[in-house]
């Protein structure tokens, strides 16, 4: 078993601290005011009735070509995508690498808030994916943030859940248009009012303006009515369309991660194994991981990372697919507590430590995100060099400095 204890330098600290005091001062004062769950944050939109992509990081569509020897070649060290070229009308991600339609990989991704605690379970539409980013929020459980550029084939994405800052910061990096359902005040009101921000939600006490279109009931015998409200991809087009929102990425795109290039794998063959990620340890601990100890298991026949919680298999309602991904990155920020309620913030620019898992392997890493809320975040090793990931989808989970202490991995499953 490893233990890992991130311990960041007195200068990055500093940096977190700035950063966290200017998301604090730009969106508001006073006491957090989230609206009652299934009460004030109810969608007017009338009830309705209920109604995998494959995840390998060697990936090629069967119509493209081979990567030619003289590109490998011109790229220093290991290949990597560079310019993206389209080719029998699909051209390869920004965010996976894969090759899709160009059409999907030209247009901003959605961010969509979607509960993370037992009793929403199961989610729908995950599984499709591209980045999921998880983070703790009050009561010291984790919600997630599901980006998606490959969302056409889906009816209906959710639970969506409510909205906090450090996640619209996040999403704004990754160009996306936010998704949410309630929000909590005042710390994200004034941000969502913001010319910077595209945002797609709910019309709630809060929201200056909000898109009801998108959004409706499903039927869930047994459930709270907080976790019963999804996002519907007929309403979300409508209400992009009604919100002029730009539908594709800018001139000033910057793409979150660099990729190998087709037909390579990055194996960091000299680095530790980790064939088990365990962001929050194997105990109870109020971190945000340790209400529901998740973790990943590396499987090296297709060299995909499974999720589990709650010592279960986390399976995608829509297609009954366990969860799966190519990356998985622990990225440690500095986090505060900003009220009674338990309603916390995280520093999500500056710098900070990380550990990068890809190929079954453990890459101690540093973050890196100095140029803006339009940017994303960067991975660098321990020499300064950006750290190069396997073609396929990511899953970055926000580790609180403070407990940095509860990750664990483990370089073999026990036998």
């Amino acid at each position: 078993m490893k233990t890992m204890k991130k311990i960041l330098s007195s200068a990055s600290r500093a940096v977190g601290i700035l950063c966290l005091s200017f998301l604090i001062c730009s969106c508001g004062q006073g006491a957090a005011e989230e609206l009652p769950l299934g009460e004030a944050n109810e969608n007017p939109a009338d009830s309705v009735e209920d109604t995998s992509t494959d995840i390998s990081a060697d990936t090629t569509a069967e119509t493209e070509e081979e990567t030619s020897e003289e590109e490998a070649e011109e790229a220093p060290g290991l290949p990597v995508i560079g310019e993206r070229e389209i080719k029998s009308g699909k051209m390869q991600s920004y965010l996976t690498g894969e090759w899709i339609e160009k059409e999907k990989a030209t247009r901003r991704p959605i961010a969509v808030m979607i509960p993370n605690n037992k009793p929403a379970m199961p989610q729908y539409g995950l599984s499709k994916a591209a980045i999921i980013y998880e983070a703790p929020v009050e009561g010291r459980i984790t919600r997630l943030m599901a980006v998606f550029e490959d969302y056409d084939e889906l009816d209906h994405i959710g639970p969506v859940r409510s909205s906090r800052d450090y996640f619209v910061y996040v999403a704004m990096g990754y160009e996306a248009i936010y998704c949410n359902w309630g929000l909590a005040r005042p710390y994200v009101e004034e941000l969502l009012s913001r010319d910077t921000v595209q945002n797609i939600s709910a019309a709630v006490e809060g929201i200056h303006n909000p898109s009801d279109e998108a959004f409706g009931r499903l039927s869930r015998p047994g459930y709270a009515k907080e976790f019963t409200g999804y996002l519907f991809i007929d309403g979300l087009e409508k209400a992009i369309k009604r919100q002029k929102y730009e539908t594709e990425y800018d001139d000033l795109y910057v793409p979150p991660f660099t990729f190998i290039a087709d037909n390579y794998r990055a194996e960091y063959e000299e680095n530790e194994d980790a064939v088990l990620i365990y962001p929050g340890g194997k105990k109870d601990n109020s971190g945000g991981y340790g209400a529901y100890r998740p973790y990943f298991e590396y499987n090296a026949q297709d060299k995909l990372y499974y999720r589990y919680q709650d010592g279960k298999k986390q399976i995608d309602e829509y297609d009954g697919s366990q969860l799966a991904v190519s990356n998985v990155i622990l990225q440690y920020c500095h986090g505060e507590v900003r009220d009674k309620k338990d309603y916390l913030a995280f520093g999500v620019h500056g710098e900070g430590d990380a550990l990068v898992f890809t190929n079954g392997k453990v890459i101690e890493a540093t973050w890196m995100r100095y140029d803006g809320d339009a940017t994303p975040a960067k991975f660098f090793d321990q020499d300064g060099n950006e750290i190069i990931f396997n073609q396929g989808k990511t899953w970055i989970c926000n580790i609180w400095d403070e407990y940095s202490e509860f990750v664990e991995y483990e370089q073999e499953k026990d036998s």
